[in-house]
């Protein structure tokens, strides 16, 4: 599995924090189906090669997903049937980030993907297209540059509560709430209202989703790690709290995941950078 981070051209940085690129080959003729749980970022998938197939929690049935899709905050694992040949673009948002791009309500797309040709229009066949054409990551990486840069001009402005929810990811959610009201010049009734509306969840859930995730990834990145090291490497004070949002936000205890990360021939969130 080939991976390659990119940092965003300095126009973008300031709603965009990575680019990634990633290309596996599955050798196995057996399809790849892995678990992916929630993340505290929004995304923009284009998928290059084979489109993956996606199954919510709770349902029975794979649906195919579009060339190029928009994710917003996902409150429970999705299943994702990879194909043989995976070869996709990732770009992460900064928190707020992505609503500073489309204007639209974050609280509306918790659990949603959609066609990105629906969202941005006929200009996602041509992107697509030149995707397919592109010969190497770097030139992949351009072609996304390109069309992201010509959306700058259409961004709505940034607030500090952008800054502090970037601060509150930073420190994966070790930090009292009330502080980072303060660094966006925020009642908490204020700070309630604008983070469903620029993130899609109340800080205090999206503190705990930055944790969580922060400790899945390290379990990714060092499979041989005792749960009780990574516990408190998250800031987890008790085991109660880390078991509770394993089994809130992965929908299963951490010893599962142990199991199912055994097993699977590619790690999807082992690389994300946040």
């Amino acid at each position: 599995m080939q991976t390659k981070f990119y940092t965003p051209h300095v126009l973008l940085q300031e709603f965009i924090n990575c680019i990634m690129v990633v290309h596996a080959e599955m050798n196995t003729g057996e399809r790849v189906v892995v678990c992916y749980p929630p993340t505290p970022q929004h995304s923009l998938f284009f998928y290059i090669d084979d489109r993956i197939k996606v199954r919510k929690e709770g349902h029975t049935g794979f649906i195919l997903q579009p060339r190029s899709v928009v994710v917003g905050l996902q409150s429970s694992r999705v299943a994702l049937d990879i194909g043989r040949s995976h070869k996709a673009v990732r770009v992460g948002f900064h928190p707020g980030g992505m609503y500073r791009l489309l204007g639209i309500s974050m609280h509306e797309m918790i659990d949603g993907s959609y066609d990105a040709a629906d969202v941005f229009g006929n200009e996602m066949q041509h992107i697509n297209n030149r995707l397919q054409e592109a010969g190497s990551f770097d030139e992949i990486k351009d072609v996304i540059e390109q069309f992201l840069l010509m959306k700058v001009k259409l961004l709505k402005r940034a607030l500090p509560f952008d800054q502090a929810m970037l601060e509150l990811l930073r420190l994966s959610g070790n930090v009292p709430i009330e502080q980072i009201a303060s660094l966006a010049c925020l009642s908490l009734r204020q700070f309630e209202r604008i983070s469903k509306e620029r993130i899609g969840i109340p800080p205090k859930v999206f503190a705990r989703l930055a944790r969580f995730s922060k400790a899945y990834r390290l379990r990714e990145n060092f499979p041989l790690a005792s749960w009780t090291s990574i516990a408190h490497e998250c800031g987890y004070f008790d085991q109660a709290h880390f078991i509770r949002d394993f089994k809130e936000f992965a929908g299963v205890s951490p010893g599962i995941i142990e199991k199912e990360l055994e097993t699977v021939p590619v790690r999807m969130q082992a690389a994300m950078r946040l």
